[in-house]
Parts: structure tokens; sequence; C-alpha cells
């Protein structure tokens, strides 16, 4: 399907290991304003985890890439809630909770309320800005924030 070849630095995990986890910040390239097949392959493997009701209850978030500024950052992650909301995890966006750097218009950026993004350019060449990273990183603390508030509960 065109994807880039995988990477022996990027480690892989099942599905079976995102009941191991506190919170998931699930981070996936876009596909015509969608998850790409292959994550949504990956959630579709995690069936034997919605019986069990494994992931029930976890927070989850979203952060992504796309190749063009009309990618559907925003799409891909309203389509991503669905596949969350079927386990019961719980939905946690970044908000406008960065301040300031959500409202500055002065360079192209990636990302929204929903989570972190980049554009990559439609062939991957483009690396994510100083403030694409900024929101990244204050969406990792943010959300790590609430999984540990939900996990003393």
């Amino acid at each position: 399907m065109h994807a880039a070849p995988g990477r022996e630095d990027h480690p892989v995990i099942t599905a079976r290991q995102l009941a191991e986890a506190d919170g998931i910040l699930f981070g996936f390239p876009t596909r015509f304003g969608m998850m790409a097949a292959q994550m949504k392959a990956f959630f579709d493997s995690t069936g034997g985890l919605w019986q069990e009701q494994s992931l029930a209850g976890k927070p989850a978030g979203v952060f992504f890439a796309t190749g063009t500024q009309g990618g559907g950052q925003e799409t891909t992650a309203l389509t991503a809630v669905t596949q969350l909301t079927h386990h019961g995890m719980l939905f946690v966006p970044v908000g406008y909770t960065h301040g300031a750097g959500m409202f500055a218009m002065d360079e192209v950026k990636g990302g929204s309320p929903y989570g972190a993004g980049t554009f990559a350019s439609a062939d991957g060449s483009r690396m994510p800005s100083d403030a694409e990273l900024a929101l990244a990183a204050h969406q990792g603390k943010y959300f790590a924030g609430i999984a540990q508030k939900l996990k003393a509960v």
C-alpha cells in the first residue's frame, strides 16, 4: 500500500500489550482523511481485548501526520474516536491547553485541539517544526498527568 518499510529502531507492539498500559497515545499517518489502513488493521486485531473489556476506562489520545495541509488531521481524529469508543476508552484531547501557541498564525503548523500533528509533505520529507514539536511535548505531558490522576482513582 506504498507504506515505507518498517524500521528496526522503531519498536512494534502487539495489540495484547495495549492492556498493560495505563493510557495510550496513538500516533498514525492519515490516508484520505482517516487513519491509514495499517492502523485500522491493528485496531481490527483488538477484538479479543474488546470482548474482555481490557481497554475500558483507559485514557487514550491521538496525534498524527498528514502529507498536506488539507490531509484531514481533524477528520482523522474524529474517525479514530469511534475505535476508542467501542473499547470504552476515555478520549483525552489536548484542547487549547497549550495556550497562545495554539492561536499563532505566523507559520504553517499541524495539530489541533484533538491532538498534535505535523505536515510531512506528500513524500514524507518535511520534518516537524519547533511549534509542532512543542505541541507534541505538551500533549504528552498533559496526557500523562491525566493518566496518572485516573490511575490513582
